[in-house]
């Protein structure tokens, strides 16, 4: 597997790995560092989305991208939730690089709403519930 680090200037983003840092579901820094990589074609199709973002005025903030095995089962350890988190057992998009959590910016870097905010293990995280108003859709 081919990874692409996920940094700037090479990517117009904001990095912010939420793992690498105690400000996640566990509450503890589940990282060593805060290193973004994907696969190389998941870093193609960033790019993509990167750019026509950018054609609307927005950026993303990461949280989260590849997700080394011993990690994906430290949060199943402390969560062992398959609605939320992939059962480390089976695989996660995560792990292979090929998944990325994060959020959309505007041009002053404030997130825009999406429902719920970041791990937030609820019914609403789920793409189209209808609990989550239009606006929060239209911006997932």
């Amino acid at each position: 597997m081919t990874l692409v680090e996920i940094h700037k200037p090479d990517f117009d983003v904001e990095i912010e790995i939420a793992y690498a840092t105690p400000d996640n579901f566990t509450g503890a820094p589940v990282y060593a560092r805060p290193g973004c990589y994907l696969h190389e074609k998941a870093a193609s199709a960033l790019a993509e989305a990167i750019r026509l973002a950018g054609i609307l005025d927005l950026r993303f903030r990461i949280f989260d991208a590849l997700r080394p095995t011993e990690a994906q089962w430290a949060l199943w350890h402390h969560t062992p939730d398959p609605e939320f988190l992939a059962d480390p057992n089976r695989g996660s998009p995560h792990s292979r690089g090929v998944a990325v959590d994060l959020t959309l910016i505007d041009a002053a870097g404030n997130d825009l709403d999406m429902g719920t905010g970041f791990d937030a293990f609820t019914p609403l995280s789920h793409h189209g519930n209808p609990g989550v108003d239009a606006g929060a859709q239209r911006n997932r």
